[in-house]
């Protein structure tokens, strides 16, 4: 007498239970991989993912990364020094800025009025920067000179500064040696280039500009006047 074999499942019956088997070996096996997985790479298990799931631990590491707050790598010093205290400049004084340059720069009018000009033209760092070396000079203590020379250089020097001045290489190397052991003539060279510098290229234009024609125009009218 033959033994019955057992009916094998056709069709979709055959395709559905095969459907079952697979997933259910993946339930069972599942957890073992994952398991040895986070013992050996941690978290951050795979890094290309054949799924898109969003519960994936590399996209969720990546994720927090993205998230975590960044520090700059340079802090940046943002206060600005407000302009000195200085009386309304005279007609006469204002026109005396006319003939030299010299003249502008003795008196804090002077220096006020033509720093509102370079604000205009991007380059207020270079008047900022004049001023703080001829505070530095003032200085005769060695720790507050050591603390303005670094602050300074963060400022006006470092190429990592937004408002960095402009250099040669010599000048800037000279700073870069001395500021081991700075002197309150550390930026001298410095001070000077740029000084030559708004003479050259800025001041022509502050003659010609509406800060100075304003300005005289407006004490013009009131010397007539009185």
């Amino acid at each position: 007498m033959a033994i019955a074999q057992p009916i094998q499942p056709v069709g979709p019956e055959r395709t559905e239970m095969r459907v079952q088997q697979m997933c259910s070996g993946s339930e069972t096996q599942g957890s073992t991989p994952s398991q040895q997985d986070t013992g050996s790479r941690g978290s951050n298990a795979c890094c290309f993912c054949w799924c898109c799931c969003c519960s994936c631990s590399c996209l969720t590491v990546r994720n927090q990364e993205d998230q975590r707050p960044r520090k700059a790598s340079h802090e940046l010093r943002t206060d600005i020094p407000a302009c000195e205290e200085s009386p309304t400049p005279t007609l006469e004084e204002v026109c005396a800025w006319a003939q030299s340059f010299d003249n502008l720069m003795v008196t804090p009018a002077g220096r006020n009025a033509f720093r509102e000009f370079l604000r205009t033209e991007f380059s207020e760092e270079n008047m900022l920067f004049w001023l703080a070396c001829e505070e530095l000079k003032r200085e005769a203590n060695k720790n507050t000179i050591e603390e303005k020379a670094k602050i300074i250089y963060e400022d006006y020097i470092s190429i990592l500064s937004p408002k960095e001045v402009s250099l040669d290489s010599r000048v800037r190397e000279g700073i870069n040696r001395n500021m081991v052991d700075p002197s309150q003539h550390i930026f001298d060279d410095a001070q000077l280039q740029i000084y030559t510098l708004m003479h050259r290229d800025s001041y022509p234009r502050f003659m010609n500009s509406t800060v100075y024609k304003d300005l005289l125009k407006s004490l013009t009218e009131k010397a007539v006047e009185a």
